[in-house]
Formats: C-alpha cells, structure tokens, sequence
C-alpha cells in the first residue's frame, strides 16, 4: 500500500511536471458568431496584402550599452537584435541573440504604412539613412531613414533606442504633399519561424509562440499547432481576439520576449485612439509565423503632417522591468498552468533577494519558508508513514500467517489498521495536496530570467545552466536515497528493490535541470529526511513506552 502511495505521488508529479501542457489542454472555446468571423477574414486579407519575403539586408548597425541592432536600410525591418548583457544559451562566451535572418533561424520586427487598401505604400521604394552605424553616446540615439516622395507622400521612419533599456521606438512621420487627405493604417508585426531556441532540451521546455493581451480576451497564447491548422484549412479559427483598443502582442521564448505596445504604462491613450486595432496572428505564405497589429492613424490633411509611433520592447521577462512597460505585460513570463501559486511564489523569492542580495540563498530561504507554511500537511503526511513504517515488522507476520490467502490478509491489514489507528491513505493525501504549491515553486524558478547569470556559491556561477560538475544532482540523488530508508518498507521483495532503483531513476533529469532548481530540490529533501527522520524516532519512543500513538 505504501509503494503504491509513493509509485502514485512521484508519477503524478513527474506527469504534471514534464507534460502539463499536453494531459490538460486549453479548452476551445465556441467559434465566433459569422459576422466577426468576416471582420476576421477581411483583417487577414489586407495583412495578406503588406506580406512580403525577406530580402537580403542592407546592415546599418546600432550599438547601445544593451543591444547591437541591425536595421535593413532597404525595408526598415529590425533583422537582427544583440543582447548584450546577457549570455547565449549555447556558449557563454557569446552574448543572446534575440533577433535574426541568418540561416540558423528567422525572427525579425518589421512596420509598415498601407493605404486604404491594404497595400503598402513604399512596396517596391527603398529608405535611405545618412550613416552606415550609430552609437549611444548620451540618453539615446535615433536613426532616421527616409524614403523618396511617393503617391504625395513624403515618409519617414525613425527608431529611437535609449539607454539602459530594452525599449524601441518606431515612428512614422508622414508630410503629405498631395492633393486629398492620406488615409494610412500602420501594420506592425514580429516574424519568426517555428524552430526551437537554442539551449532548450527535454526536460526544460518552455512555450514558444505568438502572445496577445488584450482587456477583452486578457492573455492568450496561440500555438504554432493552431496556426498551422488554420494554414492547411485556409480558415481563420486560432482562438484568439481579433480587435482591441489597447493592449499588446508578439512573441515569447524561454526568458525572453518581443512585444509591440499599444499603451505603454502610464499613457492616458491608447494608439488605437483613431479606430480599434486589428490583430492577425498566422502562419504566413512564406511558413513564417507572424504576429501583427494594424493601427489605424488619423487623416493626414493634404498639406498637413502626421506622425504614429509604437514602443517595441525586445528584451528580457524582468518582472520589475516588463511590469512598467505595460499593464499586465508581466503576465508574458509565462507559468502555464500554476500562474496563480507561481507568481506570488516569485513576488516572494523577488522580495527575499532584496534582503539577502543573492538568488541562490533566496531560493533556500524561499525552500525554508514554504516548508513552514506546509509544515501541518506535511506534519500529517509523515506521521502517517512513521505509524505504517513502525507497524512493519506486523505487516510481515500477517503475510507469513495467511501466504496466498489475499482476501484474508487484507481483512487482517485493515483491522491491524483499525486497532493501531492508522489511515492507509494519510500519508499520500496530504502529498497530493502539496503538489500545486510545489509545482508553482517549480515553474517560479525555472521561467525566471533573473536567475539567469546569477551566482550562487562556489562553483555555481549561473543557476539558470546545469550544475558544471553535477554536484548539486549528485547530493540530491543522495537524499532520494535517503528518504527511502526513512519510508515504510515494502513487504514484497520486488517492491523493495524497485524502491531502491527509483531514486537512481528519478534522480538522473536533475543532471540536466537548471542548478536553482535542484537547489531547491535539495534544500527541500534535507528538510523532508530531517522532518521525516524525528518523526520516526518520536513515534517509535512511544510505542516502546507503550503509549498511544495519534
């Protein structure tokens, strides 16, 4: 009964751990009613229209004190983006790269002006900037790329990176020298394909895909699956909603993120001022994936001037940071399914690295914490199994006094437990209750950029990569280990050896966890033995003074 409690506890856990995603699925809701699913499909169509292949890039670099960017000169497009305070998954030696259009994967921001059409207005007229590179050299630094007077319009576009930030200004001025008034919509998007990350393996696993939050549908993830559905169906289904007068989109990866904003915090107004915005996330003719928002802009009088101008923000899942972009933005560190225990998991292991001023000893003490605030469930859970580890040595003259007879023997274990006061299931209800809360801490840790980088002590210089010399994984096998002697015994021999090579199994995914999470997983298993270990000694110095165990 015992083996079959703690089989039934680390299976769960494993299950909901490494395919939460997959067993529970977001529910589909009902299709829209037929008159959105036109706006949808008109949406689409114009968005079909400003579609275009990436070109060979014309390179004009900008360097700041936390990004090198590459824009297109040609387009305009944000083609490559340069992390620089932050390392590659693959090789510390080199920094991230967050965007880029090399042979190794596509992810890009591009913008646009089409008219009333849907067409873009410079397809086919190339920008021009007067210089090759730009560096930071006070608060910020803009480039200005111009294009030719076109249909009476004279545009420029013009980025705006400052210093200190991962924020991206890209604005549109327009001097319309014609005739009529310009009516223009301005048609943001970021462009990926659906290769994964580099450094993401099998048992660190993140979403990857396009975001929207919008106040009429919150946040929303569309998965590449969805997308590609709705590519091989030529509909428009991928739950997601379609206008918005506020909020923002893009796409997200494992730490890191790229959003266009269409009110920045603090903003008494949306970009969305002159019309609602469209939203058109897809898989593009080209198998690229993007996700796009089509603002539409206020007449240009002829002769007068406009201007449109959004906030990119290409960087890092920073909760302090993201959380002062936008409203809700922080919501695009992505918990899954246990954003509820995970976050204000983090609001406190974020509130314990102000007082410690290291992550690695936040985590112990964060481990420290939520053991004490667990401390009656486990209390219970551990006394169960003291009391069926105490009455073993019965379990084992029951057998050998009923051998084969199975309904006998039960009848004989249930009374045994009656008598003793024991409940069979004490011990695993409580485990099961914890779950939740463990799981949240779980993903806390591991979406948390802040851990990226971070030391610990020693030989530990970054919790978000593997331990170098799988110290920490080795110790935790050692707990596992452990915490099995500490365990009611099995009463079959086949049991007893499975119990011993589990730990062994169990313990080999930590050698490619992140080090903050075993350490965690470790500080946890010395609390539990310690825990379990008095327990046991208490229940058994009652039971030699004869007292009655409860």
């Amino acid at each position: 009964m015992d083996f079959k409690r703690l089989m039934a506890f680390f299976a769960i856990a494993l299950a909901i751990l490494m395919g939460w995603e997959k067993l529970f699925p977001s529910p589909k809701p009902a299709q829209q009613a037929q008159q959105q699913a036109a706006q949808r499909q008109q949406a689409a169509a114009a968005t079909a229209k400003a579609e275009a292949a990436l070109a060979p890039a014309a390179p004009i670099t900008v360097t700041t004190d936390t990004v090198k960017a590459v824009i297109d000169e040609k387009s305009g497009d944000l083609r490559r983006l340069t992390l620089l305070k932050y390392e590659a998954n693959g090789d510390g030696n080199k920094p991230f790269v967050l965007f880029n259009d090399s042979k190794e994967y596509t992810y890009v921001a591009q913008s646009e002006l089409l008219d009333a059409q849907g067409n873009n207005i410079l397809q086919g007229v190339a920008f021009t900037s007067p210089q090759k590179q730009y560096t930071l050299n006070g608060d910020k630094v803009e480039v200005r790329l111009t294009a030719p007077e076109t249909k009476g319009l004279k545009i420029d576009k013009v980025y705006t990176f400052t210093k200190g930030s991962y924020l991206v200004n890209v604005r549109f001025d327009v001097n319309n020298a014609g005739a009529q008034p310009a009516n223009l919509t301005a048609d943001y998007r970021i462009v990926r394909d659906g290769s994964k990350p580099e450094g993401q393996g099998y048992f660190t696993q993140s979403y990857v895909g396009p975001v929207v939050y919008t106040p009429e549908g919150e946040f929303q993830k569309v998965q590449f699956s969805d997308l590609d559905s709705d590519a091989k169906s030529g509909k428009n289904e991928a739950d997601y909603v379609r206008k918005t007068h506020t909020g923002w989109l893009g796409m997200i990866e494992h730490h890191f993120m790229s959003t266009w904003i269409l009110q920045p915090k603090g903003a008494q107004q949306s970009v969305c001022a002159a019309g609602d915005c469209r939203i058109d996330i897809k898989r593009r003719g080209d198998n690229l994936y993007s996700a796009a928002v089509s603002v539409p802009m206020a007449a240009v009088p002829n002769g007068g001037k406009g201007t449109m101008s959004v906030n990119l923000y290409a960087g890092p899942q920073t909760t302090s940071v993201i959380a002062d972009v936008a409203d809700n933005l922080q919501l695009a560190k992505d918990y899954g399914k246990v954003h509820w225990f995970a976050s204000p998991l983090f609001w406190l292991l974020n509130q314990l690295h102000n007082l410690i001023g290291n992550w690695g000893w936040a985590i112990v003490a964060l481990t420290c914490i939520v053991k004490a605030v667990l401390f009656p469930l486990t209390n219970a859970s551990y006394r169960s199994m003291a009391k069926m580890r105490a009455v073993a040595p019965k379990l084992e003259a029951l057998k050998a006094k009923y051998g084969d007879d199975r309904m006998a023997l039960q009848q004989a274990m249930m009374q045994m437990y009656k008598d003793e006061k024991i409940n069979p299931l004490g011990g695993c209800l409580p485990m099961l209750l914890q779950i939740p809360v463990f799981i949240g801490l779980y993903w806390a840790l591991f979406a948390s950029v802040e851990l990226r980088q971070a030391p610990w002590l020693g030989w530990i210089t970054d919790l978000s990569r593997t331990d170098p010399y799988y110290i920490l994984p080795l110790i935790m096998a050692v707990t596992m280990i452990a915490q099995t002697y500490l365990n009611p015994p099995p009463t079959d021999p086949m049991q007893a050896k499975m119990m011993k090579i589990m730990p062994i199994v169990f313990s080999v995914m930590f050698f490619f966890f992140p080090a903050g999470l075993v350490l965690y997983w470790v500080v946890n298993n010395l609390l539990t033995i310690a825990q379990q270990w008095y327990i046991n000694k208490s229940i058994e110095k009652q039971r030699a003074q004869g007292e009655v165990v409860s």
